[in-house]
């Protein structure tokens, strides 16, 4: 297990004003409570789901084992009719199966074309829109997606991080999230957006060592429950149940900013993707330098860059 567990505070009732302008500016992961999410929460039973949702094809991940892995895709895609994927995930064993009997499924609803559309429940599923309403915590015109998300009990998603803010609606079932400080990033194994880092709560520390370092934020989730979770943050979900759940993300920084070609709200800001590109270039023209001399010079980068460009001001 990482070094320091902390749990991520709850508050119940918090009205639009004092999120906006007393909790939000912390920029922390932050569970709310109490907030008015229409009926979904009573609604969607698997037989609901099943008779509302249709028989829509939609495109799943299926895996063997419970810890699925975007690195090494340890999952296959396959698609299933809405209803049977609701009926199919929320069994412990199955009497049809594409890969074992105690195989899971996990939906991360796509927009009408996903290499143009964003996710939106409301257009993907019309007739669950009527259920469901988001928090009135963002202006309308920042909000680019909300992704439907069903998972078999025991499901565990990767660790990742995503560029926008967006809140976890835990519509139905019971979720544990695990999250980690963009500050802690250096002790996370990162290949590109996902950590390496697959078992979490019992990691190999002889393979990553600084992992033990990483700061460790933790809650649990049920019916009901909306958690922030501010841009950068790593999160790890583990599903304790079969279980429903709506992520809204919005854009929190000026349009431009993002790329236009993200529907998935997971690409590096635009200046970023810049930035690693030239550092990228800096270091193939290091590569000409003698050993010893690469080795100053690229140490010299790294005091300029922690210089120039890390920030005093968060923990």
């Amino acid at each position: 297990m990482a070094g320091l567990c902390l749990p991520v505070p709850r508050l119940e009732g918090v009205s639009r004003e004092r999120f906006t302008q007393h909790l939000y500016p912390q920029r922390k992961p932050l569970v709310l409570e109490g907030i008015d999410l229409g009926a979904c929460t009573s609604k969607w039973t698997v037989d609901y789901l099943s008779q509302v949702g249709g028989r829509k094809e939609v495109k799943i991940h299926v895996a063997a084992v419970p810890q699925m892995d975007f690195i090494s895709k340890n999952f296959v895609y396959r698609t299933l009719p809405f209803d049977k994927l609701v009926q199919r995930a929320a069994e412990e064993n199955h009497k049809e199966f594409f890969i074992s009997e105690d195989e899971k499924y996990y939906l991360r609803s796509l927009g009408e074309d996903p290499r143009k559309d964003v996710a939106d429940i409301r257009k993907q599923f019309p007739l669950l829109e009527g259920d469901i309403k988001f928090p009135d915590f963002f202006e309308e015109e920042q909000f680019f997606s909300s992704v439907f998300r069903i998972s078999s009990a025991g499901l565990q998603l990767w660790t990742h991080y995503d560029v926008m803010d967006n809140f976890l609606i835990q519509v139905t079932g019971k979720k544990r999230v695990i999250l980690f400080s963009p500050r802690d990033a250096e002790y996370l194994y990162l290949s590109g957006t996902k950590s390496e880092v697959l078992n979490i709560d019992k990691p190999d520390l002889a393979k990553y060592p600084l992992f033990s370092k990483a700061r460790r934020y933790e809650c649990s989730l049920e019916a009901g429950d909306v958690l922030f979770i501010p841009a950068l943050w790593f999160h790890n979900v583990i599903s304790e149940e079969f279980g429903v759940g709506v992520n809204v993300f919005w854009r929190h920084l000026p349009s431009e900013c993002y790329d236009k070609t993200d529907t998935y709200g997971n690409k590096d800001p635009t200046a970023a993707s810049r930035a690693a590109q030239i550092l990228d270039r800096a270091l193939k023209t290091l590569a000409e330098l003698p050993e010893e001399y690469r080795d100053f010079y690229a140490r010299r980068m790294v005091l300029h860059i922690q210089d120039k460009a890390y920030s005093k001001n968060f923990e």
